[in-house]
């Protein structure tokens, strides 16, 4: 999502001294590195791996085979074929009396080493055939023998219940792709964007670069792919993220947005009492690892390495570069409200809160009149200013209230109590809507701590949100969280009939403990500094959200065509319309199909995207052409999300040989050209991960309406969407205002009719309106509400 503006144009921060005979020790360094922090992090879930490492065998199955091998020893066979007698051999001899106990021990030892082996045996299998990826590129609705083999295979050696971190061991490492076909498919992508000219001048760039460098760096690369878990994400994290000296605010954070018509309840801390003990429901849920891990197909597994740091996680800023700090544990939650900074427990004797009592602790901040101290209300701002900047003034701040800043950076999370109302009203649901979203996205710039993992923003009149900050992890692992906070606080936690959390407060639970902070004048200027920063930042943003409701995925699969290759087809259409040219455009997928897996880009702007909407825009095609185009453009956009997922993808790559160069001190003009590009669209789908959470028959209106993101261009858009059960897609626009080339609602009202025109070229879509539809055209919904809930 948000990962393609601070992809875009990065300058990694590489410095060595070495002479240049010895260019190549930092790379070689830097790849010892990588290589030593994947081991320490496996070192670090050794626990893990001790509960999940066994599987698909179980622990039971070592006392089952320990009895067998007892049981052939009573009846005087040998299943060791002697090495049993050999082991009680090399034991102490203990007398006589003892004899029997060797034997035993010789057992044990034994049965203790066939179970391992067979264990070893049995990842080694899953980790093989979990390498194969041709079910990822075989035609929709068609599987191939060896498919349905290796289906039959993988349930043979997946065991029968997984946890979260059970799939670990056997995941496959992310191949390096081969350069030379990297280059191929780089070339391919910039090619309908490009004059011939240009392009010429790229082609000769890219030949040069594999004639002189290329296998070079990719020797490097694949050096590490051997060492290391994942040859491209930690350097991802660092160079993209955390080395990034922009602002979080808007640049890096997202947004994730509540229930589009329903409010299940309008108080305020009763919301928020539910919601936060969801999350913490969810936090106990992932220590026990009683959360499933993912399962494409219900079968191919995909990485859990994110969900470590959800929660008690901050990112720590630096002057150089940013940290990722990560507690085993956190027992309160920092809010905030009015300018004011709370400590509230989430525990009491070690149980958590119940929600009618994180309510109380919540009711007793919103009643709390005393004011805040000067400048502590626009304290927050400081995170929300260059990264640089905020490390130079932490400093300060760590001396001179530690407690509170470790209060706050050290919390589960991080609570906004917002003073104002947010979400769909009926007087004005276009402006509400967009005004809702901005407010997750930047809020009031002071009212965020934007270090934070994530966090929870609860509006006055009831209304929800997230604000979660990108580097620990992508957006399907916060919107897994999401749907399961959603769910767990309406459908099982509920409200009382007068829209109060459920149970009886707690009189004899302690005040929430309010966070001081000595501020010295010095700060003082940094914050209104910082706080003038954010204003204009956030001032800058145009945010336009509407649902869609004319069709849905219903109707898309009628089509027997892909839902998001569907949309990304549209919304090059409703882009060359808006601007009246092609452009690329960045889609993000993930590559969780291998070990610490993150992302990758999906070059959405392919050749036949663009002859499709050329033939949409010429009025002598027929409606037959252009869906016959439009169906190759599917194919093709659906090909390329395939290789992007399967490992074969080229951004990942370019960058990884980027930042091998840099270490080398090598000039390529090719990968300079290639990193100084403009994403001028930024898309991202986000995924409905647990469907049976949610009634969506019965209760359409109960689902999550998505969220969005900052454009990752000065002069584009971001437009991330979501399917909202079977007939409603919500879509989230930005850009900024200051570029007279863009404007969200106009791309809003493109893609709107992009979309019509696009469903009328299907003898399913041909009773659909073309154009003129409205910006919001559905608001009254009939759904049955399961709890006490607001409609609006």
């Amino acid at each position: 999502m948000a990962e393609a503006h601070q992809a875009v144009g990065f300058r990694p921060s590489l410095t060595s001294d070495a002479g240049e005979v010895e260019l190549g020790a930092p790379v070689l360094q830097e790849i010892y590195l990588s290589g030593l922090r994947s081991w320490k992090r496996h070192l670090s879930r050794f626990w893990n791996d001790f509960l999940t490492g066994v599987f698909p065998a179980s622990p039971l199955s070592w006392l089952f085979l320990f009895s067998a091998i007892q049981l052939a020893c009573f009846l005087q066979l040998d299943p060791s074929l002697g090495l049993m007698e050999k082991i009680k051999e090399s034991l102490p001899d203990w007398g006589g009396q003892h004899h029997r106990l060797r034997g035993v021990l010789a057992a044990a030892l034994f049965a203790s080493c066939l179970w391992g082996a067979l264990i070893f045996t049995l990842h080694v299998a899953l980790r093989l055939l979990l390498s194969y990826h041709g079910w990822l590129l075989e035609p929709h609705g068609g599987m191939s023998s060896p498919t349905k083999t290796w289906l039959a295979l993988v349930r043979i050696f997946s065991g029968r219940h997984p946890m979260l971190f059970s799939y670990q061991r056997s995941l496959p490492r992310q191949p390096v792709p081969s350069v030379q076909d990297t280059v191929r498919k780089y070339l391919e992508s910039v090619r309908p964007v490009l004059s011939d000219e240009d392009f010429d001048w790229t082609a000769g760039l890219a030949q040069e670069f594999l004639k002189l460098q290329a296998s070079l760096l990719q020797r490097y690369l694949q050096l590490k792919s051997w060492w290391a878990s994942n040859y491209v994400s930690d350097w991802w994290e660092e160079f993209v993220y955390l080395r990034s000296r922009n602002s979080l605010m808007v640049n890096s954070n997202y947004y994730m947005m509540d229930f589009l018509y329903v409010t299940p309840t309008p108080v305020q801390a009763a919301r928020a009492g539910n919601a936060v003990h969801a999350l913490l429901l969810y936090r106990h849920r992932l220590d026990r690892q009683e959360i499933l891990p993912t399962l494409l197909m219900g079968m191919r597994p995909l990485c859990s390495a994110q969900y470590e740091k959800i929660f008690n996680t901050t990112r720590i800023p630096g002057v150089h570069r940013d940290h990722i700090r990560h507690l085993r544990d956190s027992r309160h939650v920092a809010v905030f409200h009015r300018g004011r900074f709370f400590r509230v427990g989430t525990h009491s004797q070690s149980r958590l809160l119940s929600p009618r009592a994180l309510e109380q602790q919540f009711q007793r901040i919103l009643d709390d009149p005393s004011p805040a101290c000067p400048h502590e209300e626009h304290l927050a701002a400081l995170t929300a200013a260059p990264r640089d900047t905020w490390a130079q003034v932490r400093r300060s701040l760590k001396t001179l209230a530690q407690e509170a800043l470790e209060a706050v950076e050290g919390a589960a999370f991080f609570v906004s109590l917002d003073s104002e109302p947010a979400g769909l009203t009926r007087e004005d649901p276009a402006a509400s809507l967009d005004a809702y979203a901005h407010a997750l996205l930047a809020g009031r710039g002071h009212d965020r701590w934007f270090d934070k993992s994530f966090s929870l923003i609860v509006f006055s009149n009831g209304k929800l949100g997230l604000s979660v900050e990108h580097s620990w992890a992508d957006c399907p692992i916060s919107g897994h969280m999401w749907e399961f906070t959603l769910a767990t606080e309406c459908f099982q936690l509920g409200y009382s009939a007068d829209g109060h959390c459920k149970g009886h407060p707690d009189p004899s639970l302690p005040q929430p403990q309010r966070l001081h902070w000595d501020l010295p004048d010095k700060i003082h200027l940094s914050i209104s500094l910082a706080l003038r920063a954010a204003k204009t930042l956030s001032g800058n943003i145009d945010c336009h959200v509407f649902p869609f409701s004319h069709f849905g995925k219903s109707f898309i699969k009628r089509c027997h065509l892909s839902s998001d290759s569907f949309i990304q087809t549209a919304l090059q259409l409703a882009h060359f319309r808006d601007r009246g040219q092609f452009c690329l455009t960045y889609e993000s997928t993930m590559t969780r199909l291998f070990l610490e897996g993150r992302t990758e880009t999906v070059r959405s702007c392919t050749r036949e995207a663009c002859n499709f909407v050329r033939a949409m825009e010429d009025k002598e095609k027929t409606d037959a052409q252009c869906l016959a185009l439009f169906r190759l453009a599917v194919d093709k956009h659906q090909a390329l999300l395939k290789l992007a997922m399967s490992g074969q993808g080229v951004d990942r790559h370019l960058f990884a040989l980027y930042i091998v160069s840099q270490f080398l001190h090598l000039q390529s003009p090719f990968l300079d050209q290639v990193h100084s590009e403009q994403w001028q669209l930024a898309t991202s789908q986000i995924p409905v991960q647990q469907t049976h959470l949610f009634d969506v028959r019965n209760y359409p209106d109960y689902v999550s309406s998505g969220g969005g993101f900052g454009p990752a261009d000065d002069h584009g858009y971001g437009v991330s969407y979501m399917f909202m059960g079977d007939d409603v897609i919500t879509f989230h626009i930005s850009s900024k205002k200051s570029s007279t080339r863009t404007d969200s609602h106009r791309l809003g009202q493109r893609i709107q009719d992009a979309l019509l025109d696009v469903a009328t070229l299907f003898p399913e879509g041909q009773h659909l309106k073309r154009r003129g539809c409205g910006s919001l055209p559905c608001l009254t919904r009939g759904s049955r509400a399961p709890t006490t809930a607001t409609n609006f």
